[in-house]
């Protein structure tokens, strides 16, 4: 019964030896990253409401804004040294991950089709994702033309 015990205290440990470690700096980036990018998405879905079944202006003003905002900390990050080690994870994983919603646009989708509205679910779901696309190259391009590597 004592090995047992012995074995099982030990086994996480071991597990967890080998596995990433995440430092609290960087969590306490994401958490403030994300809690700006949470607040700015409920502003603007506050000032934008929409409808069921109408195009939602707020989650694609907000993931197209996430979409550009990203293009650019990852553009800049990995052709420049990092002023600070948790500007991605503030910007990054922080900001632009509660900024964008792709749960929402799904959400949103499934509301239009339910609604019958075939086509709005299309072409919204068509724009978001080339608007997404064509910004995080937009982006990339501009700032590759400003600070050239």
């Amino acid at each position: 019964m004592e090995r047992e015990h012995d074995m099982e205290s030990r086994a996480p440990a071991g597990r967890l030896a080998g596995a990433a470690r995440v430092e609290l700096g960087e969590l306490v980036a994401v958490f403030a990253g994300g809690f700006v990018g949470a607040i700015a998405r409920a502003a603007v879905a506050r000032g934008l409401p929409a409808a069921p079944g109408t195009w939602p202006w707020a989650t694609f003003a907000v993931n197209i804004a996430g979409a550009l905002v990203l293009g650019c900390v990852v553009t800049y990050l990995q052709e420049r040294p990092a002023p600070s080690r948790y500007l991605r994870a503030l910007l990054g994983a922080g900001l632009c991950g509660a900024l964008t919603t792709f749960s929402t646009m799904m959400l949103e989708l499934l509301g239009m089709i339910e609604a019958g509205r075939l086509a709005l679910a299309a072409a919204y779901a068509g724009a978001s994702v080339g608007c997404g696309l064509a910004v995080v190259l937009v982006a990339t391009s501009a700032l590759r033309r400003v600070w050239p590597r």
